[in-house]
């Protein structure tokens, strides 16, 4: 499986309806946590997903951070399959596509409490305390390039 690495305005509406479509799953239903995923960040974000056919396995976002320049953050990440090593190799390429494109030096992300290690295993560290963002539990991850 190859992973598709677009912006915003060069995603196709199918693309774009499945992106949605995958987020509201994991986000919303699976999660049961009622929130406005369309938060206007999509248009400045470099979208990164892998998918079967057209139906959206793996995603995630990258994007400038407001206000810290060379910091790049990422979010919404996210596999629809668990236990296939997708989604690591979902952030794998995230990190590689960030190092290589963005001219960052540091990505930053908030993780949700139960998926810390995912993160640590790709080299992020926690950076604040626990916080709740939409009920749930998260901290504050960096990881320095």
């Amino acid at each position: 499986m190859d992973f598709v690495v677009k912006y915003f305005q060069e995603l196709t509406t199918v693309e774009l309806y499945e992106i949605l479509k995958a987020r509201a799953q994991v986000f919303v239903v699976e999660q049961r946590c009622v929130y406005q995923d369309l938060d206007d960040v999509d248009y400045g974000s470099l979208h990164i997903f892998c998918r079967s056919g057209q139906t959206v396995l793996a995603y995630l976002r990258v994007f400038p951070k407001a206000g810290e320049a060379g910091v790049v953050q990422m979010g919404r990440v996210l596999t629809t399959e668990r236990k296939t090593g997708l989604g690591g190799r979902l952030l794998r390429e995230g990190i590689r596509i960030v190092r290589e494109t963005m001219g960052a030096g540091k990505i930053y992300l908030e993780a949700q409490c139960y998926a810390v290690g995912f993160y640590e295993r790709e080299g992020f560290k926690i950076c604040s305390g626990e916080f709740l963002e939409d009920g749930i539990p998260h901290v504050q991850m960096e990881l320095e390039l």
